[in-house]
């Protein structure tokens, strides 16, 4: 064989041996290469990354548009990429801001217990370093939803308003695990997380989802639960001031519709739109849906203070 020739032929061998690797990793650690993949879509769209001291150490936000200030809350386990496929919607009218939440992702802290007050801390962090003097509109979801009730609680000249999907600041259901300890517990998972109409999440991924759960920032969040519900509000938002309009994945079995009717029946200025074949994450599962939504109430007024609420159904 000419030099040409083992040359070819070792370029051949090693671009194999590359997409095997690739092949072997994606399907290992699929939901580590789905995020990577959220994470350069931020980025082609035109958000830049950067990191802000926070009282757990470096923080990592994603960022882009001009305007008013909107920040995306993430859920437990989750980082900024999921809002990937909404963000850019936004910043033809909002300058947003996407952190990865402490203990997650890029954020520190990388190990170790994960209280529920020191992802608080993040959130204040980056309101104090990124958010401007004017007051902000605060998305959450799950997790971010609760974050964004609770920091409102504290610091309601901040926030101009919230927009909580498919989370908030009440107990919640006691009987599923969010650490399922085999392929089949995390496959009721995600049944009473996603709309039934959506195909089914192949094992390798479920099977990641297990792994994940053993270490990741789900476990770290849940090592001292006594903590956690310190942060509950049951019977404690009477005097809730900032408006919240409630957008609502009607497919969700975890925080299910009737969950979110408790949240605006102790609210005083709410506002519940449900979405049709939307699970616990409509960022990922119905985004245009969202999207549609999110422009509608916020280009409108917030919600009166103990106006009637009416569920609106969208297609």
């Amino acid at each position: 064989m000419s030099r040409a020739g083992k040359v070819a032929l070792t370029v051949v061998a090693l671009v194999v041996l590359m997409l095997l690797g690739a092949t072997l990793y994606v399907w290992m650690r699929p939901l580590a290469f789905f995020a990577s993949l959220e994470r350069r879509a931020l980025a082609k769209a035109s958000f830049t990354s950067s990191s802000i001291e926070s009282p757990s150490g470096l923080m990592t936000v994603w960022e882009a548009g001009q305007g008013p200030v909107i920040v995306l809350l993430h859920g437990a386990g989750d980082q900024a990429g999921a809002w990937s496929l909404v963000a850019p919607q936004l910043t033809g009218k909002y300058r947003v801001l996407i952190p990865d939440l402490p203990g997650h992702a890029d954020s520190a802290p990388g190990e170790g217990p994960l209280p529920l007050g020191t992802v608080l801390g993040g959130v204040t962090a980056l309101m104090e370093q990124k958010a401007g003097n004017q007051p902000v509109i605060l998305v959450g979801n799950s997790m971010g939803a609760w974050l964004a009730i609770l920091y409102a609680r504290d610091h309601p000249d901040r926030v101009a308003r919230i927009v909580a999907i498919n989370g908030g600041p009440l107990r919640g259901r006691d009987d599923v695990s969010l650490m399922p300890r085999d392929r089949e517990e995390a496959r009721k998972l995600m049944v009473l997380l996603r709309d039934q109409g959506n195909p089914p999440v192949p094992d390798f991924v479920l099977d990641d989802v297990v792994r994940s759960s053993r270490t990741g920032p789900i476990k770290r969040l849940l090592a001292d639960v006594p903590d956690m519900e310190r942060y509950l509000l049951d019977g404690k938002l009477g005097d809730f001031r900032t408006p919240v309009d409630l957008v609502w994945g009607e497919s969700d079995q975890l925080m299910s519709v009737d969950y979110a009717r408790k949240v605006e029946a102790q609210l005083p200025a709410v506002r519940l739109t449900v979405l049709s074949r939307c699970g616990h994450v409509p960022l990922r599962e119905c985004p245009s849906a969202l999207t549609a939504s999110l422009e509608r109430v916020l280009s409108g007024p917030p919600p009166e203070t103990r106006a009637a609420t009416q569920a609106t159904k969208q297609p």
